[in-house]
């Protein structure tokens, strides 16, 4: 739709960034931590680890205070379990309890609003030893951490998400390594793990709100729109299919208490249908189990075509996406008209502008962007500068479509792009970079880890001291 002219931004738009407590607070063992089955994992070869990271847990202050010149309103980090319960419940550690009161404190202090994250892959090894989110306990086990972060933050957090990218870890759980690959049906024992989810989401919802006095609580999956090949109706029923698979089964869980039915039919036609025990369908229907928001994340969207079960379904668009397709369900497909980034992910900025209609057209709820980004081999040039002008264009064409979203009518309170500062990627290590600060690192040197600003630094500023107003003015 063309618009003569756009609606602005809120004046109380949340402009911030976010990160994960894995991948850049370091001090992985400090201070009593327990290890997580992010510490315990394999690391592929001639990529770091997550030991020091960005030694954000050193380095907090010096972090806050470069965030609050870039004018942050808002900056989304994760909490680490296992910082809080090295074991995964039972015994809590002061000094984790003390790091993140130091962190929110100093967030408050420099007028930033703090949005935490429960739960970013970081399962406490303790409990993956007794079987993980397969294990009913670890539903109990989340409910009293995020009872025990209600009660030491709560006075200061007023927006809260669970659990980071639930769909990513049920879609792709071996890339995240909390699968048992020896399984014999992994695919039903994903989806049993996702029930657990739900349900440990679920319990944290309702005690936030029965906790908490006017906090605010979501989910934060990994939405992108699906597009159809062609429009071949087989073509649209394929991507009609991985849509419920992909984003709609997570969402309509958590924003009205029960399974999507198409989701829920390919359960049954595959084997996949997870045991419900009794009780169960009754807590996550709970009317305070419901969000007050949706946050989401998203890189690319998707693209499918009908797959008739006699083909060989698995197609890579890209890393992120890493392999999709399944055979007489969809087939993923390459699409021709959007560009790639170096690491092979499709960019597609309106495709963004369409994701946000459709969840809001869905849920009618608010929306805050979580992740959004682009990740580069950032050069450090002579004089200390960095000039990724790439990341500037991308995300300057993906907050545009934020905008167009808005005057479409879409409720969208704040953008909080990947990532504030340098961190240790998931997959690609710390060579990959999303920051608007350098961190001065390589995979297996630390070097001085030295913060230093990137071009995107000055111009971010610029679009959040604007509220927005620069991004309608660039005519490019």
């Amino acid at each position: 739709m063309y618009y003569e002219s756009l609606k602005s931004f809120p004046d109380d738009f949340l402009w911030g960034a976010s990160t994960s407590a894995y991948q850049i607070e370091g001090a992985w063992d400090e201070d009593g931590k327990g290890p997580s089955v992010i510490d315990m994992a394999q690391h592929p070869e001639g990529v770091t680890d997550f030991k020091v990271a960005s030694d954000h847990y050193h380095r907090y202050k010096e972090d806050v205070a470069l965030l609050a010149e870039m004018g942050f309103k808002t900056y989304r980090f994760s909490i680490a379990w296992t910082r809080i319960y090295p074991k995964g419940t039972v015994e809590i550690n002061p000094k984790g309890i003390e790091f993140y009161n130091n962190l929110i404190d100093e967030l408050i202090a420099h007028d930033i609003e703090p949005l935490v994250t429960m739960y970013h892959f970081d399962l406490p090894y303790a409990l993956q030893d007794k079987g993980g989110w397969s294990n009913r306990e670890t539903i109990d086990a989340f409910a009293n951490y995020a009872k025990t972060l209600y009660e030491n933050f709560g006075d200061r957090v007023k927006y809260w998400l669970t659990i980071n990218e639930q769909n990513m870890m049920i879609l792709h759980g071996d890339a995240i390594g909390t699968l048992d690959s020896n399984l014999e049906n992994p695919e039903k024992e994903l989806y049993q793990q996702n029930h657990h989810m739900m349900l440990a989401q679920a319990k944290a919802m309702i005690l936030c709100h029965q906790i908490l006095d006017g906090a605010k609580i979501g989910p934060a999956p990994n939405i992108s729109a699906v597009y159809p090949a062609t429009s071949k109706p087989e073509d649209v029923l394929a991507a009609n299919n991985f849509n419920a698979i992909r984003n709609w089964l997570y969402l309509d869980m958590a924003c009205f208490g029960r399974y999507n039915s198409v989701a829920w039919s390919y359960f049954e036609e595959k084997g996949y249908v997870p045991e419900i025990q009794e009780g169960d369908m009754e807590i996550l229907a709970d009317a305070t189990a419901r969000p007050d928001f949706i946050a989401f994340n998203y890189y690319s969207t998707a693209t499918v075509e009908a797959s008739r079960g006699n083909d060989d379904a698995k197609n890579s668009t890209g890393d992120q996406q890493i392999v999709i397709g399944e055979q007489g369900v969809y087939k993923g497909h390459t699409n021709q008209y959007l560009e790639k980034t170096e690491f092979g992910w499709e960019v597609d900025p309106v495709g963004f502008r369409v994701t946000l209609r459709e969840i809001y057209s869905r849920y009618n709820l608010p929306l805050i962007v979580t992740e959004n980004g682009l990740g580069a081999f950032d050069k450090l040039e002579e004089g200390d500068v960095v000039n990724d002008d790439y990341r500037i264009e991308y995300l300057k064409k993906h907050i545009k479509q934020c905008q167009l979203a808005i005057t479409d009518g879409v409720e969208l309170f704040g953008y909080c792009p990947w990532s504030a500062i340098d961190l240790v990627s998931t997959h690609q290590g710390s060579s990959k970079r999303y920051g608007f600060i350098y961190v001065n690192r390589e995979e297996f040197d630390l070097k001085d880890l030295r913060r230093i600003k990137k071009k995107s630094f000055y111009w971010y500023k610029d679009v959040i001291a604007s509220n927005g107003a620069i991004i309608v003015e660039d005519k490019n």
